[in-house]
């Protein structure tokens, strides 16, 4: 495996982030919602990373004013447990400070052991639950702020 790239997604990359958004999760978002982040959202910013000259994962946030939102982040199943979430992870918190964010925040399901280790790996601390949150099986979400950036 290559050493991982990564830089910001353009629209040319929403076939291949597709792929991955409907390997990783029950309700993927849609095309048109990943195309509206990245042509009409100024408070959205995406990166991808690269292996082997192909897109294997992406992570994207908001950032209004000071905080930043971590809304998705996601590695196609066939390249989990390399580390990559971890190193995506890093660059969107480091994106995020550039940016001028103080603090990042996110929901994980109560139930995604291995993201919750991620986060925490990363400074992230669980300060809430949003009950039924996820509207496929009404799962609860734990919400996680990351307060030193």
């Amino acid at each position: 495996m290559s050493s991982p790239i990564i830089r910001t997604m353009q629209t040319a990359d929403i076939d291949a982030v597709m792929i991955v958004e409907n390997l990783s999760f029950s309700v993927p978002w849609s095309r048109d919602a990943f195309e509206a982040e990245i042509c009409d959202n100024d408070l959205a910013h995406y990166l991808v990373i690269i292996v082997n000259n192909e897109i294997v994962g992406y992570g994207g946030c908001w950032i209004v004013i000071d905080e930043a939102h971590i809304t998705n982040i996601a590695i196609s199943p066939n390249f989990r447990g390399f580390g990559l979430g971890k190193i995506l992870l890093d660059a969107m918190i480091e994106m995020a400070k550039g940016k001028g964010a103080l603090s990042l925040t996110l929901e994980v399901r109560v139930s995604n052991t291995t993201a919750k280790r991620l986060y925490e790996s990363c400074g992230f601390q669980a300060s809430g639950v949003r009950r039924q949150y996820y509207s496929d099986n009404n799962e609860d979400a734990l919400i996680m702020w990351l307060t030193k950036v």
